[in-house]
């Protein structure tokens, strides 16, 4: 039975057709108690019954052992998870989340070999998670419970999708688990509580920035299920498109923001965590849940904040067809209160296809953190347009104080990220965590307390490393048919990389120290930016006295070899010319008023001036760039 308006209460007669293998009651207005006599339904292979008040006891299913498919989410049942739970070995499914189960998690429940699916959220479980599990058991939450203890060494295993959100956990070692964040999602939020406070003033407080463990901070920008994007406003809203999957949290970077799901599209095959279309950019993609949705806000400063909301219904395309008759309902709640009950994308932007639509709220941070939580509480369709359908669905998610800062931003945090190929400039990992990143550096340089070595190291934000015998391979061995060019500080050949992209490898003087700060200098200005003007950096390699970065190849050289190359000269208009001066123009614009990390690049000249094969124009080299906040503050041009 699904949502066909059905009221009142489930009928008493249902118990009397024992010979039942299949009940749904989902998505209907049918209220409570489920009767007792429902335990007369041995034969029962698949029960679910949702979003019902008043749900009575858990235990009617006491003799329902040919159970695979168990789902009694949100029906407000009472009780402990059955102690012979060992005896329903068919188990594939158990969503016994949002209801008022208490007690510990039976050990048997974890081992049961055919079980792959539990949502055990939203409870008051107490105890320990079992230390042993079987291994089709792929997907666990047991978020929002009073879970304590050390967690078990399963919780590290490769492909598993856990939610371990707001519990009480003893954390250690969490680096070599795969968790780390996960301190910052137990109960409460620690993170950032009772801090130090970062202000904005550059000059006087960077060394204080670095000399706490964390800032506070004052807003967020996020872009559901997308890449990093600027807004109209200027505003970055930063990525968050991670494979969450049915039970899953993941920290940002910096710890600024977090973002927790959980549930299955039962009996679909559509599992679409993030959807995307070819709207306006930030309603290209969106997080997509089946059940609860939640973002944090982080470490922020105490006080008022509107939350903003920015919603489209990409998924139920448009009115004029039968897949237009879907729809979509679910609660928002911001900071544990209910602003909306079945909310409506679609009815509330007046059931315009694709229409976006803003909703703020405001809320009141009183503890160093901001919950937005979106709750599918069994509204709206089941199957239409398909099986699957239905659950919460967000484009972007931000929050501004309503008060004057007294914070900024903070730097990174201690967290290994994935190291992978690096396609472009490394953006993705976010501009704040550079700018923390090239902070430290323009520091740690003027006090010269550490190697450059120690200064790459100490990135939490670092460029694909590679091996210097790739790109011994990569040049044919530096050969000097493949050189493109010789400056102050090194060399530069052409490479090609087994995946196929050809590459510049600038090769730094071996033991120059200069060679070496220009080298870290260079990784931390180029990796904080991203335009279409600006050259691109693959990555680095740091072995020995070998300092090399590595760039995209751009086959038309210089501009300086373009005017003045002799054989390289390039016969071009002055319409070209005009394009390149513009793209250049851009390119510095960008440093100096758009992007994030502002830059100033103190060695601007037409042999750094590099062209792509339709004459883009990108500047490259910035081996002496400075950040212009740090550069304000008196600090010497380069005699260039």
């Amino acid at each position: 039975m699904g949502n066909y308006g059905l009221r009142g209460e489930i009928p008493l007669s249902f118990a009397n057709l024992v010979l039942l293998e299949d009940v749904k009651i989902l998505g209907t207005s049918l209220t409570g108690p489920i009767p007792s006599s429902f335990s007369n339904l041995i034969s029962l292979r698949e029960l679910s019954i949702g979003d019902i008040p008043n749900g009575g006891s858990l235990k009617f299913i006491k003799d329902m052992k040919s159970l695979s498919i168990l789902v009694l989410r949100n029906s407000n049942l009472t009780g402990t998870i059955p102690s012979n739970i060992a005896e329903y070995t068919s188990l594939q499914q158990v969503d016994l989340s949002f209801i008022k189960l208490h007690g510990p998690i039976p050990a048997s429940l974890f081992s049961l070999s055919k079980l792959t699916h539990l949502f055990l959220g939203n409870n008051t479980l107490n105890g320990s998670l079992p230390t042993q599990k079987s291994k089709t058991l792929s997907n666990i939450d047991v978020s929002y419970n009073d879970l304590s203890g050390s967690l078990p060494s399963w919780v590290s295993l490769p492909n598993l999708k856990l939610n371990l959100v707001a519990n009480n956990f003893t954390l250690k070692s969490l680096d070599k688990r795969g968790l780390l964040g996960l301190k910052c999602l137990q109960k409460n939020f620690p993170c950032n509580r009772g801090k130090g406070i970062c202000k904005r003033d550059l000059k006087n407080d960077l060394l204080k920035v670095f000399s706490i463990d964390w800032c506070l901070d004052s807003d967020f920008f996020i872009n559901c299920g997308g890449p990093q994007i600027r807004s109209v406003t200027v505003k970055v809203f930063e990525k968050e498109n991670e494979d969450l999957g049915s039970a899953s949290s993941t920290v940002s970077y910096v710890q600024r923001w977090a973002v927790s799901s959980v549930g299955l599209f039962a009996g679909s095959s559509n599992n679409m965590w993030v959807i995307n279309s070819l709207d306006s950019e930030i309603f290209q993609s969106a997080r997509h849940s089946s059940s609860s949705l939640r973002y944090y806000g982080l470490g922020l400063e105490n006080g008022g904040y509107t939350v903003t909301l920015q919603f489209a219904e990409i998924d139920i395309l448009g009115t004029n067809s039968w897949r237009g008759l879907g729809t979509r309902r679910f609660n928002i709640y911001v900071q544990g209160r209910l602003v909306v009950r079945d909310f409506d994308i679609c009815k509330t932007s007046g059931d315009t296809t694709v229409q976006a639509v803003m909703k703020e709220y405001k809320a009141n941070v009183s503890e160093n953190y901001l919950e937005i939580h979106l709750f599918w509480a069994g509204k709206g369709s089941f199957t239409v347009p398909v099986l699957g359908t239905f659950g919460p669905l967000i484009s972007a998610v931000s929050a501004k104080p309503d008060f004057t800062p007294t914070v900024g931003n903070r730097p990174p945090t201690k967290e290994k990220h994935k190291t992978g190929l690096v396609v472009g400039a490394i953006v993705g990992l976010g501009l704040l965590g550079i700018f923390a990143g090239a902070g430290m550096f323009i520091i740690r340089k003027s006090r010269k307390r550490y190697t450059d070595d120690e200064e790459l190291l100490s990135m939490d934000v670092k460029p694909y490393t590679f091996a210097y015998s790739e790109l011994k391979t990569a040049t044919q061995d530096f050969n000097p048919s493949n050189k493109l060019g010789e400056g102050g500080f090194g060399s530069v050949y052409k490479g090609n990389l087994k995946d196929g992209r050809e590459i510049a490898v600038k090769v730094l003087s071996a033991g120059s120290r200069q060679g070496k700060g220009q080298f870290v200098a260079e990784i931390v200005a180029i990796s904080a930016v991203l335009h279409r003007n600006l050259v691109k950096l693959y990555g680095c390699c740091y072995e020995g006295d070998y300092r090399l970065l590595v760039y995209e190849y751009l086959p038309n050289g210089s501009l300086d070899q373009a005017l003045f190359g002799g054989d390289r000269i390039l016969h071009l208009d002055w319409s070209t010319r005009f394009e390149i001066c513009m793209g250049v123009s851009r390119g510095l614009a960008y440093l100096h008023e758009e992007a994030s990390v502002r830059i100033v690049h103190r060695d601007v000249k037409a042999s750094n001036i590099l062209l792509d094969s339709k004459l883009l124009p990108k500047v490259s080299d910035f081996g002496l760039a400075k950040l212009l906040d740090i550069l304000r503050q008196s600090m010497p041009c380069a005699d260039t």
